[in-house]
């Protein structure tokens, strides 16, 4: 099975390129790292392979906590070009811990409302709110550039001393050995290798890594094509999600995006038998541009390409002292934004637990819990990136029977609403089943159960819950029991209480998303997820809960 993925054809408009094509956002200089001249195998206890959103979030996040962070990028570039543009409000949060949220919200065009058209009608099928809980820091999702994203990770990395990104270094070979794993890699002036306990492995669908160790990449390649056609134009459109079946201009289905700086994306489903070089022709796609927009519309291409794409993972995403996250891990439709935004979930799932072993305060048995939760996560996206895609293209006539008789009821039916599926948009996936919970014995009426991702709200003084939460263990202790304080003692874990009553709980909302009372205490994962919850717990509950959720009981 073919690893060839989107784009597989494109044409950038006046955009430079590097050496092999690859259009530029931002180009870097070459420096020869240390071991080249001295040709000494150094060790290092983690290294990142692959400088894209991935390897560039896990290595801000590890530099965060303290760690030496090396990155090895085949390229010395940040590349431009059409990729991911929708990044969903966890991963927002995630970003705002690592201190770049704010800047891409700022960037960025938010955005809550998606509208679902079908055929001629002027008026949608129905509308949704992406948002259904008000009163977030963050909005349901943001449309901007993925090389605006690379570059904000890379200038927060570049302002940390801990942090060495190694451009135009291309790892070719890996050893492993028997605790850890030999890197050789390749630079413009020679060779050198390197050794680290864990290799860290972000590098893409095409993953040289995975194809060395030779691993299996199983799943499906959609027999479609999608053209992609960015746009500059000045004309005022509402800022929302806008998806058409069977519109009434070329292409099976379509979908349109704001991006920022006057740019829109827009989505055509082309059908399987086609030209792919014909249908990236400025003059054969503006059929569908016009079509969508209107014929007197002025703009300009600011990238146009085709793609296919592939629901696709490992079986495994830990193999010994080798770890694969993002697309090395598993690929998606870019339908519902899962790709990006579950590869983000990876970053934030596996670095805590990373960051716990290297300081000692957990055992190496934790990082097997990325591999159980990250593939839960990476088959929930695929799961609905896969019924995206059958209800976009029926695959014989009861289908498109069925999926007709959904859109026409989801004029009226709010039953049938559920059932139109124009894209599942990403959402935190919860791991009710996961080794690190503890058991949900106390009855809740409602509330944030183990395994799940916490909401915000706000708190008095214009802070925000997921901000006071922060990156490290949260005793949420809803009252004033201080008999918890100690339990850092106790532990040695990074571990703080956090203390929710009505001065800092003003509007309640705290309260009411946990569904707590007096004397309920919540224990919050550094990844924000729920680990456990009680009813006025013994300190003894608590820390077994704690040994749980790193391994160590």
């Amino acid at each position: 099975m073919s690893d060839k993925i989107a784009p597989q054809v494109t044409m950038p408009y006046e955009k430079p390129v590097n050496e092999m094509g690859i259009p530029i956002w931002r180009e870097f200089d070459f420096t020869p790292p240390p071991e080249l001249k001295t040709q000494e195998i150094n060790s290092v206890p983690s290294l990142i392979v692959g400088g894209g959103p991935i390897g560039l979030t896990v290595g801000l996040d590890l530099a965060r906590r303290g760690h030496q962070v090396i990155i090895l990028n085949q390229f010395a570039i940040v590349p431009d070009g059409s990729k991911a543009i929708c990044w969903s409000k966890r991963s927002l949060d995630i970003y705002t811990r690592l201190g770049i949220g704010a800047k891409m919200v700022e960037k960025g065009v938010s955005w809550n409302l998606g509208k679902v058209f079908w055929q001629n009608d002027k008026e949608p099928v129905y509308q949704f709110d992406l948002l259904p809980i008000k009163q977030q820091k963050n909005p349901a999702f943001i449309n901007l550039q993925q090389f605006f994203v690379e570059e904000f990770l890379v200038d927060a990395l570049l302002q940390m001393d801990n942090v060495d990104i190694r451009w135009q270094n291309k790892t070719i070979a890996v050893e492993k050995l028997d605790k850890g794993v030999r890197v050789e890699i390749e630079t413009p002036r020679g060779n050198y290798k390197m050794d680290t306990e864990h290799l860290i492995v972000c590098d893409g669908n095409k993953s040289p890594i995975r194809n060395m160790l030779g691993l299996d990449f199983e799943g499906r390649i959609f027999e479609d094509n999608f053209l992609i056609a960015d746009i500059r134009f000045k004309q005022e459109l509402p800022v929302e999600r806008r998806f058409w079946f069977d519109p009434p201009f070329p292409g099976a289905s379509a979908l349109l995006h704001k991006q920022p700086d006057n740019i829109w994306r827009a989505d055509f489903q082309l059908g399987w038998d086609i030209d792919k070089a014909e249908a990236i022709k400025p003059e054969n796609v503006e059929p569908f541009v016009r079509g969508m927009l209107g014929a007197d519309i002025e703009f300009e291409y600011e990238w146009i390409s085709v793609y296919t794409f592939q629901c696709r993972r490992m079986a495994r995403f830990v193999h010994d002292r080798f770890f694969f996250l993002g697309d090395s891990a598993h690929l998606v439709s870019p339908f519902g934004a899962r790709g990006g935004n579950g590869g983000i979930a990876d970053a934030d799932n596996f670095v805590w637990k990373l960051d716990l072993v290297l300081k000692g305060l957990a055992d190496e048995r934790l990082l097997e819990s990325y591999n159980e939760e990250a593939v839960l996560t990476a088959d929930e996206n695929i799961r609905h990136s896969t019924r995206t895609t059958d209800f976009l293209t029926p695959k014989n006539e009861a289908s498109h029977i069925f999926r007709n008789a959904v859109l026409e009821l989801a004029k009226k039916y709010d039953f049938a609403r559920a059932l139109v599926n124009s894209g599942r948009l990403s959402t935190p996936i919860a791991y009710p089943n996961s080794s690190l919970n503890a058991a949900d014995s106390d009855i809740f009426n409602g509330g944030i159960a183990p395994g799940t991702a916490c909401p915000d709200a706000p708190l008095a003084n214009n802070q925000w819950l997921l901000g006071e939460l922060g990156d490290v263990f949260r005793i949420m202790i809803f009252g004033d029991n201080k008999i918890y304080e100690n339990i850092q003692e106790k532990t040695g874990l990074p571990v703080a209480c956090l203390y929710i009553n009505d001065n800092i709980d003003s509007e309640g909302l705290v309260k009411e998303r946990f569904a707590a009372e007096e004397g309920d205490v919540y224990l919050i994962r550094p990844d924000q997820y729920v680990a456990g919850r009680w009813h006025r717990p013994q300190i003894e509950q608590l820390l077994a809960a704690l040994k749980r959720a790193t391994k160590t009981e």
